[in-house]
């Protein structure tokens, strides 16, 4: 074992010495402008804008629900604004687990990334259950939803990702427009039928402390519905993971995330206040298709209705689909710098981690056919996901403070302030996380229990000098030690 450039860390001598190494991992570059990659944030999350937000009315009400999501979105904007700044810095697959090795060391690189990867496994198991329940509903091809559907999904998709990320990501931006398109006609005729009177219809619970008709369920039902305010944002947080196949990453970066955003945050606005409004909060609250009920309530199906029903299927294909992106190539970065078994990061001729599909696609697949439950796995998902965040968030607040100098081309605007209440916010939106499913969080415990386990015996020893990102890091050991001399 060679000594790396921490006392902590040591590195494997056989894997970093060989140029071939790196030469069989390495991801296609420039394939991706912004424009794929403002495509890819919103694909991320646009199927939760077709349901699993409206839960959150069950937890908070309408008033719960959207102080809730403003918070929500002002955590992601101020996380996004972080993530730009780091992103810009260190362009690299790694996206949050480099911030955060550089930052907080190899433990908070582990951390991070096995939180991310956490979220990017579960999420796309998840969704595939609820393509299956779309299919079966619209009536495709007489098909029910079961393990069938679910590994077509996981094959077909897969296999584009195989092809290439660019066939990937275009195939990726037209699904999405489908179903942002979707949305806004959606708006358009819900709003028709808008009444104010319909926003605060469920009835109060007056045992509540501080309930009334716009907080049913008192002060602690804002708390709950943090988990449902995530859903109009969660995944956005992904697209620095596409870094090292973009076009001047430097310049894109910062702009995808930034307009992916503000599409995000109008589709959200316009799709909780019209679906609400249309129907009453109270119809649509437990409601698995809340558009197309809060479109037709009772009655028949309408031509728009069922255009929305259809257009329902594509979002939940495109967040399946760049989901399924985004895992590969957290997964990937982490093993091509050791965190996890080498060989995960093996690319194909056409530059694709072909395991880094092949596996968690596996993974995912088993989970869904064998559970049959996309709440719980979601659950789980989004548990990952808020420890991420703080992670991430404290990681632009150490390298702001420790390294001041430090060469940034885009910079956050509000600085660690910005950060500081991303920060803040992630960390109540984990607390949040127990009170919708705690046994959803304690498995994701689990989970990372076993990952750390792993980390600790076995591959903390094992890292790779030459990844990209433990060079980012060397590079600041040795810069601090140059400054003690």
């Amino acid at each position: 074992m060679a000594e790396g450039t921490t006392r902590k860390t040591t590195y494997t001598a056989d894997a970093h010495s060989d140029d071939t190494y790196l030469k069989r991992r390495m991801l296609r570059r420039g394939s991706a402008g912004w424009l794929l990659l403002t495509g890819l944030g919103v694909a991320y999350v646009v199927s939760g804008d077709f349901s699993g937000w409206n839960i959150g009315l069950s937890k908070g009400g309408f008033g719960g629900l959207a102080i809730a999501t403003v918070l929500m979105g002002v955590m992601y904007a101020c996380l996004v604004f972080a993530l730009a700044e780091l992103s810009a810095i260190l362009p690299t697959a790694g996206g949050g687990y480099g911030f955060a090795r550089r930052a907080l060391g190899t433990w908070g690189g582990f951390l991070t990334g096995t939180a991310i990867l956490i979220e990017y496994i579960l999420a796309p198991a998840a969704i595939s259950i609820f393509i299956g329940d779309y299919v079966e509903s619209l009536g495709l091809f007489g098909l029910e939803s079961g393990w069938p559907v679910y590994l077509a999904c996981f094959a077909v998709f897969i296999g584009i990702h195989l092809w290439g990320v660019g066939e990937a990501l275009r195939f990726s931006l037209v699904v999405t427009a489908i179903a942002v398109a979707a949305l806004l006609i959606f708006a358009v005729g819900a709003f028709t039928d808008f009444s104010a009177g319909n926003l605060d219809d469920i009835p109060v619970d007056g045992d509540a402390f501080g309930s009334g008709s716009w907080l049913p369920f008192g002060l602690l039902g804002i708390w709950a519905a943090f988990p449902f305010g995530m859903w109009f944002f969660l995944g956005v947080e992904g697209v620095p993971l596409a870094a090292e196949e973009a076009k001047d990453p430097v310049r894109s970066m910062p702009r995808a995330l930034a307009v992916s955003m503000g599409i995000l945050v109008l589709l959200a606005v316009l799709t909780f206040f019209a679906a609400t409004g249309a129907r009453g909060s109270a119809a649509i609250q437990e409601a698995g298709n809340p558009l197309v009920v809060a479109l037709q309530g009772d009655g028949e199906a309408s031509a728009l209705s069922r255009f929305v029903n259809y257009a329902g299927l594509a979002g939940l294909v495109a967040s399946f689909f760049s989901l399924i992106y985004a895992g590969s190539r957290q997964l990937f970065a982490l093993s091509r710098a050791g965190y996890l078994p080498r060989f995960l990061s093996l690319t194909s001729r056409r530059k694709s981690p072909y395991l880094g599909l092949l596996i968690p696609g596996a993974i995912g697949f088993a989970l869904a056919a064998s559970t049959g439950n996309g709440a719980r796995m979601l659950n789980i998902a989004v548990f990952g996901a808020t420890i991420s965040y703080a992670l991430m968030a404290l990681s632009h607040i150490v390298l702001r403070r420790r390294e001041p100098h430090l060469h940034r081309p885009y910079r956050t605007p509000g600085g660690t302030l910005t950060s500081t209440t991303a920060f803040v916010l992630a960390l109540s939106a984990l607390v949040a996380t127990f009170l919708v499913d705690k046994d959803a969080a304690f498995i994701a415990l689990g989970v990372y229990a076993v990952a750390l386990a792993y980390f600790a015996i076995y591959s903390r020893r094992h890292l790779v000098a030459r990844a990209p990102e433990e060079e980012f890091a060397a590079l600041a050991a040795a810069e601090a030690e140059l400054e003690r001399d």
